[in-house]
């Protein structure tokens, strides 16, 4: 659309009624006009050595990379972007690389998840900013998935999500091992006594082979599945191994199909509607997926303008089972799931619980991309029927009762079966340090019966949501062979780990939910079946601690933390900034 002042300096080239003319580009306002403006811009780029005709009339893709040298389920993404850039260049458009911020999981502190919504923010203002007519998003590590589609949902230009893709298989002393999942295993073998520093040690070196997100049904695959299945993702993509040859093959698809997507005008708009987030549900109680994605999903469908909700969520664990036989619900990971089929192969399995008219990124429905998956011959076991799941437990259960108002979730599948229905005294630590400082203390008053209970690990009190709710089981019980306890914070926890760990209990006790009331022995009452979570402590008694109870200092008092603790929601609700949160668009860079 030429609508600054000035001649057009070329006229458009006539195309096809549905497609878009080249003066309909965002990026024509910048370089397709005669005025000073446009001459600078062509300038300005030409300074680089980018000719003029390059720039003109073509669809400028940004390729949106949080690669970094720190983050290394990203490291080889560097190398990925030129893929894209190629894919892009043959499809007649220009490349340009943005680099954003990246969030790997286990170096940010406090939590990635503090950054989950900077990353969001700077992903639409890159691309509202710049000459750009659509955006190839690259991520893969957990936040930076509901990171970049977050941004590029609120934008709404053409996008499409290229994954990182997962690491490969681990293997340590014979056993096949799970990034995060065996982490946790053996460091309580370790402080059991069962194996030496040593082994520890090898462990270390074994663990993490290649490039790539963890290789479980972690928060990284599970929310790179959902990209796949809310139709941003090349079918099939998610789940190549981030050093498999097809993984460079893929990157270089994606550059040259976003190209026509531009043409298409084929936006975020297009593909996610109710029936996607259906879907998407459908497909995260399938996989067995992180409870991390309860928070990240409920973010994008509000970001949407999608009503969806924990209690949608729950009823849609108690329709499909866990199919997915990967870590840590299950015994393989995600090279297997790959050769298995992958996603379109499982989405085949529950197609009965698909709207399969759902548009995506091919420009095809979700039906017709995967009309031809079918699970792998021998791989039946890795990708199940809705009929044999590995667990009919569920991928997730919500509880409410008096210490949850609002919600808690729990992740039945990863846990003990026998504390499904528990009651048992409370231990209580006031914030992490409280706990690291004492979970070994052979002074403290705990058994197999008791419940852990971590407050002040919330969105607020963490700061930021971090992943500290799987509890460390005690020494002492370790000991005694207890591999397993009830758990309950309004922390997260990895999608890596499992165990009978109830999260994101809201409101959080930083702002005077519930939680900051529990004491040292109160018993507490766990029903997953019923979805109940009770602090057996009549009311009168609450009432008066409440009357006792003050809120802590803020964390902040300036910058993005600030900021952070001033406009984030509660788990419940995404944990997205509220300015944020509903759709709507902001003025384009058109006049200026």
């Amino acid at each position: 659309m030429n609508d600054l002042p000035g001649p057009v300096v070329e006229p458009p080239v006539a195309v096809t009624p549905e497609r878009k003319t080249r003066d309909q580009l965002r990026s024509w306002r910048w370089f397709g006009t005669g005025d000073t403006r446009g001459f600078s811009h062509r300038s300005r780029m030409q300074q680089v050595g980018i000719r003029r005709e390059e720039v003109m009339g073509r669809p400028i893709i940004a390729v949106v990379n949080t690669w970094s040298e720190i983050s290394t389920c990203h490291r080889h993404l560097r190398e990925r972007a030129d893929s894209v850039k190629r894919g892009i260049l043959g499809a007649g458009g220009f490349p340009i690389e943005l680099p954003a911020m990246s969030l790997g999981e286990v170096m940010v502190k406090p939590t990635t998840m503090f950054y989950r919504n900077f990353l969001a923010m700077e992903c639409e203002e890159l691309l509202r900013s710049h000459p750009v007519d659509g955006a190839v998003l690259m991520g893969g590590c957990d936040k930076t998935t509901p990171g970049l589609l977050l941004g590029a949902i609120s934008m709404d230009i053409p996008a499409i999500y290229v994954p990182a893709g997962p690491q490969l298989n681990g293997h340590f002393q014979g056993v096949k091992v799970g990034v995060g999942t065996h982490t946790r295993k053996y460091y309580d073998e370790l402080r059991s006594g069962l194996i030496t520093e040593q082994q520890w040690i090898d462990l270390e070196a074994a663990m993490c082979r290649s490039h790539g997100t963890c290789n479980t049904m972690g928060t990284a695959s599970t929310m790179t599945s959902i990209a796949e299945v809310l139709g941003f993702c090349l079918p099939g993509s998610t789940s190549i191994p981030a050093d498999d040859a097809a993984h460079p093959r893929m990157a270089a698809d994606a550059g040259e199909r976003l190209v026509s997507m531009v043409w298409e005008d084929l936006k975020p708009s297009r593909l996610l509607t109710a029936q996607s987030f259906s879907n998407a549900a459908s497909t995260y109680m399938a996989l067995g997926g992180s409870t991390n994605c309860a928070v990240h999903l409920i973010a994008m469908a509000r970001r949407a303008g999608v009503a969806l909700t924990l209690d949608q969520l729950d009823a849609r664990a108690r329709e499909i089972g866990v199919l997915v036989n990967l870590m840590p619900s299950g015994d393989y990971l995600m090279e297997d799931f790959h050769y298995a089929g992958g996603l379109p192969a499982l989405l085949r399995r529950i197609e009965a619980h698909l709207d399969l008219t759902a548009l995506t990124v091919t420009g095809r429905t979700l039906g017709e991309n995967i009309a031809h998956a079918r699970v792998a011959p021998g791989s039946e076991d890795i990708i199940r029927a809705l009929d044999n799941p590995i667990s009919d437990r569920g991928a997730l259960a919500v509880l409410y009762g008096n210490l949850a108002p609002d919600g808690a979730v729990i992740k039945p599948a990863a846990a003990e079966p026998a504390l499904m229905r528990h009651t048992g005294p409370a231990v209580v630590f006031e914030d992490m340090r409280d706990m690291m400082k004492r979970i070994d203390d052979p002074a403290l008053v705990v058994d197999a019966r008791s419940v852990l209970v971590l407050k002040n690990a919330g969105p607020l009190g963490g700061p930021g949501f971090p992943e500290w709710g799987n509890l460390p089981i005690p020494k002492k019980l370790l000991a005694q062979g207890v591999r397993d306890m009830v758990r309950i914070s309004d922390a997260r926890m990895s999608g890596t780990h499992y165990g009978t760990c109830v999260l994101h209990v809201a409101p959080e006790a930083f702002i005077g939910g519930p939680l900051a009331l529990v004491r040292d022995g109160d018993l507490i009452e766990l029903d997953v079946q019923a979805r109940l979570l009770e602090l057996k402590v009549d009311a009168a008694e609450l009432a008066l601690r409440r009357a006792d109870w003050r809120a802590p200092q803020p964390r902040f008092e300036r910058g993005y933390g600030q900021m952070f603790s001033a406009h984030v929601t509660q788990a419940p609700l995404g944990c997205d900034f509220d300015f944020l949160e509903k759709p709507g668009t902001l003025a384009e860079p058109d006049i200026y």
